[in-house]
């Protein structure tokens, strides 16, 4: 691994950890240039960053080997064109079938601290690793004190459409947090009511704590955030009054997690594009 690959792992992980505990306020996005197109075919431009603020890009480039493209179908997009810049990544993608097209990122990593025996904090795995049940198991001491195992799973995503939208795509396994939309990502207009409903590992999730930021954050006194909690069934009703591009970023936690772990976690974020109505 060359020093400048080690500095890009060493950083995402860290800052996602940070996000996962709202110990900072690095947001990470992918944005497209613009999330509908016509024509038999278009290209839509993406920058992919990890923040300070929204959509300006000033602390880290976010790795794109981490990132997938999914088609209308089903089948893997290739990232063309891509370069990762000091602050930013960039990439384009090829619309050349009708439908919706998915880029995302998805997660799953077990994560332990505790206290040795001189008292001082430990952590597992190292940064930038993923944890599995097995090597924990192996690598983790399971009578050590202050021993707090979490089951964490990560979710970024954006959606563009070339055309008639089509059904969004989903992972397979859904681990994690998620989202559904009632209507379309691709459909989101001023003044019209959205539900957008919350699963973890396919159950509905009551209490998901949600952040919503309109684009602009850098020319305005304040970031305006919105905040929404989840209901029992999952859901949360957002009415978008003035257009332009939003992040949104879900967090969930409970205990309901599976043995060895004790808490069970997950983040979520998303980029939309609101149209005038």
């Amino acid at each position: 691994m060359t020093l400048k690959n080690a500095v890009f792992t060493f950083s995402l992980a860290t800052i996602v950890t940070l996000l996962s505990t709202q110990a900072l306020a690095h947001r990470v996005w992918v944005k497209p240039n613009t999330t509908v197109v016509s024509g038999d075919e278009a290209w839509v431009t993406f920058d992919a960053a990890i923040a300070n603020g929204i959509f300006n890009p000033d602390h880290f480039a976010y790795p794109l080997e981490r990132l997938n493209a999914q088609g209308p179908d089903g089948t893997s997009v290739s990232l063309e064109n891509s370069a990762t810049l000091k602050y930013r990544s960039v990439f384009d993608l090829h619309l050349q079938q009708e439908g919706t097209y998915r880029v995302y990122n998805a997660s799953h990593s077990l994560m332990a601290f505790w206290k040795d025996e001189e008292g001082n904090r430990q952590m597992w795995p190292g940064r930038g690793k993923t944890g599995t049940r097995e090597a924990l198991l192996k690598s983790v001491p399971m009578d050590a004190d202050d021993l707090n195992i979490i089951d964490m799973s990560r979710r970024l995503e954006t959606y563009v459409t070339l055309g008639a939208p089509s059904d969004v795509t989903q992972d397979k396994d859904n681990k994690g947090l998620s989202l559904s939309f009632k209507g379309h990502p691709n459909d989101l207009y001023t003044s019209e009511p959205n539900q957008f409903s919350f699963f973890f590992d396919n159950e509905r999730a009551e209490g998901v704590e949600i952040t919503l930021v309109r684009e602009g954050q850098q020319y305005r006194d304040t970031d305006n955030s919105q905040t929404f909690r989840s209901d029992k069934n999952g859901n949360v009703d957002i009415t978008f009054e003035d257009p332009g591009m939003y992040w949104l970023e879900a967090e969930y936690s409970d205990k309901k997690a599976k043995a060895p772990a004790n808490e069970r976690r997950g983040s979520y974020v998303v980029v939309l594009e609101v149209l005038p109505l």
